[in-house]
């Protein structure tokens, strides 16, 4: 069988195993590729590992690294909390004030998981004591931690830029993040309106805390790094990783930080998936694999629908499996491809398609985010938000395409 063929299947089953079982599919992904490659196909092994992503991993690590620093010395939980403390008991502000922080924080770097992480516990919980409805609630936190997810600074951001970089696509980190972020907004607060957020702006409630902790001297030194980190790659175009992992350093040095107690709450899990895949997803490159796969996409697709037809098949794959660790890198290399076959494009706005359709599903209790807003919420209303979430995590794969076809495939 063509080699091509052959390491095309390996992806498939890649993304079918991740919708089915809880197996690291990074660890399957270096394991086809060394069987198609290298068992089947007779390459050299140093070609097959030749795909392995360094820069990638260093970058993902040491963004990864300080700002596990910075949950752990609970920096990134107080500024939250005194975020929340400056809503003075108005109900209306307080989810869009989520949604803000989420947007605020993911973009800073730590992406949509760690801040949802990080904020659906006290956001769930401040609703059920303010008379929010927990699935509103749900909403804003989840809408707000995507909006940021493709920051350059963020993990699916850098994930996002490195393949927009190999596709030669560069220098459209801002643009992919903006598109995401104003789709996310705008379903936000269409929802927000919808399910009678207008209506709490007019009633008064308890905030979280009144008098939340006020920031100590590790606190305010994390928040200088994250800082400066922000300067200087918004500024000087440093590295994010090799600079997030000066200030990592520098926060050890300092002893602001636990460096040990960081390290295990990394997600190595979500690196391993990340960098597992980019072996397999080269491995398809070098077989052809990735221009079988665009030939495919273009027998579902046409030039006018293409940016709605990717952002359905995208986002129906997201609702079950991991957005950032399998979707973006299996789907954004075959762009070019498919354009060509389709007789041109903007490869920018169908990697915007991919981005948005993908993660407006990702509220389905099915994927982390969603399942992080459910655990957070009480047992009496957990089953009902369950349902509701699930059904807006499938109605988002219409949604999402419709709204990718008037953002981006409109003449």
């Amino acid at each position: 069988m063509n080699l091509g063929w052959l390491s095309l299947g390996a992806l498939f089953t890649v993304i079918v195993v991740s919708c089915v079982s809880t197996v690291n599919v990074g660890l399957l992904a270096v394991t086809l590729a060394w069987i198609v490659g290298t068992l089947i196909g007779g390459m050299k092994i140093d070609t097959v590992i030749s795909g392995f992503p360094a820069p990638l991993f260093l970058t993902l690590a040491g963004v990864m690294l300080l700002f596990s620093q910075a949950q752990v010395n609970g920096t990134l939980d107080r500024v939250a909390r005194i975020a929340v403390s400056l809503c003075r008991g108005n109900a209306g502000l307080i989810p869009i004030l989520f949604f803000v922080m989420g947007l605020g924080l993911s973009t800073m770097g730590p992406g949509n998981i760690a801040t949802a992480a990080l904020l659906a516990p006290p956001a769930m919980g401040v609703a059920a004591r303010a008379g929010i409805p927990a699935f509103l609630m749900a909403i804003m936190v989840g809408n707000g931690v995507n909006a940021g997810s493709l920051s350059p600074l963020a993990p699916t951001g850098i994930i996002m830029t490195g393949l927009m970089q190999k596709v030669a696509a560069p220098d459209h980190e801002w643009r992919i993040y903006f598109d995401n972020a104003a789709a996310h907004a705008g379903i936000a607060f269409a929802a927000y309106f919808l399910f009678g957020g207008g209506r709490l702006l007019a009633r008064r409630a308890e905030t979280l805390e009144h008098k939340p902790q006020p920031l100590e001297r590790n606190h305010w030194i994390t928040l200088a790094v994250i800082g400066a980190l922000l300067g200087c790659v918004i500024l000087f175009k440093a590295n994010a990783g090799m600079a997030a992992l000066a200030g990592a350093v520098l926060l050890t040095v300092l002893r602001a930080a636990d460096e040990e107690q960081a390290i295990k709450r990394m997600p190595w899990n979500v690196i391993v998936m990340v960098t597992g895949m980019t072996v397999l997803i080269v491995l398809l490159e070098k077989t052809s694999g990735i221009a079988i796969f665009s030939d495919l996409l273009a027998r579902v697709a046409t030039r006018e629908s293409v940016t709605a037809v990717i952002a359905f098949i995208t986002a129906l794959i997201s609702v079950y499996s991991s957005t950032s660790g399998v979707v973006i890198p299996a789907f954004v290399p075959a762009v070019p491809g498919l354009l060509e076959r389709l007789g041109g494009g903007d490869i920018v706005a169908v990697a915007s398609s991919i981005a948005v359709g993908s993660h407006l599903v990702d509220l389905s209790p099915l994927s982390t985010i969603g399942a992080l807003c459910i655990a957070a919420t009480s047992e009496s209303e957990s089953r009902s938000v369950f349902r509701k979430l699930l059904a807006w995590g499938l109605a988002m794969t219409v949604v999402g395409a419709a709204i990718c076809y008037l953002m981006f495939g409109l003449p």
